[in-house]
């Protein structure tokens, strides 16, 4: 006996498939690049680590990261100029977000601020080695001027912009727009209905800023802080083209380790490098998604 009417039912369960799964369509552009240019690349570094040149499983480029010594200096000098780069430009844009945020919220000073953080905190590789070079270097304009404008004499030879103190000051240049960027929301989540509470109560400025302001602020200027820091951490560009001698920082090391610079067939110990800053950049985000969520019952 054939039952009449089965394949409709099954075309109807087809069609609400189709149907649950189109708001989702749009995101497939999206999960195409992630797979692409995060997950794969992550995928491959994770494997290469822990293979030999034949492609055989070992651990000895796990081994030679954690015990060779050039490898863990560079991993210190990462950590020390993230760290450096990160809490100076977290309190210096905390400070110039602060001076936009009392500002009028439709004038044009916030207007301005905020549209040259957005290019500056974009403005990093080559083009802002470049802009330092010819503005500090050996022949830049600020050297010239000092020299022949107010007679200063400077060394010529002066390498300190070549150096981690000069990678320092670039860094500085993208983290504090980055800062502000990201600090401005929870600033401006500061209602002032909370100051005239605090005010009523007899609480003065110093007082409302211990005691609800700065509890307030304090885990999205933290979520602040870790973005800033791994933000440097995985620079590369912008030191590449700063320091063309030695690997004083991990992400310059991996370069070499790929390149073979100095030695042959360390392809996949540059690997282990970088799977080294996969799991200080996982580590950091981690801590930071965990501060956001603490900071966003606060922002409008």
């Amino acid at each position: 006996m054939v039952h009449q009417g089965a394949g409709p039912p099954q075309g109807r369960a087809g069609s609400h498939g189709i149907q649950l799964a189109r708001p989702y369509l749009p995101l497939l552009p999206f999960f195409g690049y992630l797979t692409i240019f995060l997950l794969l690349p992550t995928a491959i570094v994770t494997v290469g680590a822990f293979q030999d040149v034949q492609g055989n499983a070992t651990l000895q480029n796990i081994t030679a990261v954690f015990e060779g010594e050039a490898f863990r200096d560079a991993f210190v000098r990462s950590i020390q100029l993230s760290a450096v780069t990160a809490v100076g430009g977290a309190i210096l844009g905390a400070l110039l977000s602060w001076a936009v945020a009392i500002s009028s919220p439709d004038g044009r000073l916030r207007r301005v601020v905020l549209a040259a953080c957005g290019v500056l905190a974009q403005f990093g590789g080559v083009m802002l080695a470049f802009a330092f070079v010819a503005t500090f270097g050996n022949n830049g304009l600020v050297t010239n001027v000092l020299e022949d404008g107010l007679g200063l004499d400077i060394p010529r030879a002066a390498t300190w912009i070549y150096s981690l103190n000069g990678l320092a000051v670039v860094y500085l240049i993208f983290q504090i727009p980055l800062m502000v960027i990201v600090f401005m929301p929870s600033l401006d989540g500061i209602r002032r209905e909370w100051r005239e509470a605090s005010a009523s109560l007899g609480g003065s400025g110093w007082s409302f800023w211990r005691h609800v302001g700065g509890p307030i602020l304090a885990p999205s200027f933290l979520g602040a802080l870790l973005l800033l820091f791994a933000n440097a951490f995985s620079a590369y560009a912008t030191a590449a083209a700063l320091i063309s001698q030695g690997s004083p920082i991990v992400p310059l090391r991996i370069r070499g380790a790929l390149t073979g610079e100095l030695v042959l067939d360390q392809a996949n110990v540059g690997k282990a490098l970088a799977l080294g800053m996969i799991v200080v950049v996982a580590i950091v985000m981690i801590l930071y998604t965990i501060l956001q969520r603490r900071a966003s019952r606060w922002v409008r």
